[in-house]
């Protein structure tokens, strides 16, 4: 297992959640799994953005078969309580 994020990729600010920065850094990920000997991978994607198909697209561009991709993005049943009603 292994990981790597946008900032260590020497993307600053606002460039850290481009769909350019999500294909580096799967990228980046994909090539030290490769060397680690491994060649099949099940993709688990939490949140919503930009750069999800991007991610998966630099995984399979670094050599790495896709077997699965599965989303598991937390759902707010009822969710938090909502602010007041701002009164002027």
């Amino acid at each position: 297992m292994t990981w790597a994020t946008a900032g260590a990729n020497n993307f600053k600010g606002a460039k850290k959640s481009t769909p350019y920065a999500a294909t580096v850094v799967a990228d980046a990920v994909g090539k030290k799994v490769a060397e680690m000997g491994m060649k099949t991978v099940d993709v688990l994607m939490r949140g919503i953005g930009q750069g999800r198909e991007s991610a998966v697209r630099g995984l399979a561009n670094a050599g790495l078969i896709v077997q699965s991709i599965t989303d598991t993005t937390r759902i707010p049943h009822n969710g938090c309580r909502p602010k007041k009603v701002r009164r002027v």
